[in-house]
């Protein structure tokens, strides 16, 4: 078994060289970004829309040598061509093992992967035509067929397509995966994922980075708010004077 973490921490290089008055080092987590250190096992990014953290993740991924749109380090997809410059300005601290499987999933661009992969016809390891499945089965055979174990793996809202019962599903792949040496990064909004017991967390927020606790995150504290009050917030939802 290969020795973990892989990616031990990113850094901000050379940080009087970047224009911190612009996108994306205005954001206030790219600011507070002095050290990021990884888990061995998973390391989550939460916060809310616009808090940096996709932002952060296609970063790290961008300087690992994948395209901004995701699958392996052999799939070349940068159709959209929306990057940022943060890319350039991390500092990848890395452990001396190298590990064997590279995997990039990230939501929004998935369905540009599959049909790259249909193009190339290299889809055995993807159980097939991605676009034969749902979206969240197809996601969920690249976390039961593509992924190989001993790998480096950012995932980025992969709970888009998953529904709850393929996210408890998912905990437990993600378990198998971490028992065979592989390392996970992955930004979420998923109180379900969330709860991996083997993690750490980041949460991203307008006043920086911080580590929290699984219970102390804002998923975990509003669904368990709205699933033990549902009745009560639907009406304060529904209620004129709460929109106003």
């Amino acid at each position: 078994m290969q020795a973990k973490p892989y990616l031990r921490a990113v850094q901000i290089k050379q940080p009087d060289q970047w224009d911190w008055s612009i996108y994306p080092f205005n954001i206030a987590a790219v600011n507070d970004i002095e050290q990021i250190d990884f888990h061995a096992d998973v390391t989550f990014f939460v916060g809310e829309n616009g808090s940096g953290k996709s932002t952060v993740l296609e970063s790290l991924a961008l300087a690992l040598g994948f395209s901004e749109e995701g699958g392996t380090l052999n799939v070349v997809l940068n159709s959209a061509n929306t990057s940022s410059e943060l890319h350039q300005a991390l500092r990848l601290i890395k452990s001396y093992k190298k590990p064997k499987d590279y995997y990039f999933l990230r939501a929004e661009s998935f369905y540009n992967v599959g049909t790259y992969m249909n193009e190339l016809a290299y889809t055995v390891q993807y159980g097939g035509d991605i676009h034969k499945r749902s979206h969240g089965e197809a996601f969920f055979k690249v976390l039961t067929n593509k992924l190989q174990g001993q790998g480096l793996y950012l995932m980025d809202e992969p709970e888009a397509a998953l529904s709850p019962t393929l996210q408890m599903s998912a905990i437990s792949v993600i378990h198998q995966l971490c028992q065979a040496g592989s390392q996970f990064i992955i930004a979420t909004h998923s109180p379900i994922l969330l709860a991996y017991p083997h993690a750490v967390i980041y949460q991203f927020t307008d006043t920086g980075i911080r580590q929290i606790q699984y219970e102390d995150t804002d998923h975990f504290r509003i669904t368990k708010d709205f699933l033990n009050h549902h009745e009560k917030r639907i009406t304060q939802l529904l209620d004129d004077e709460y929109l106003d």
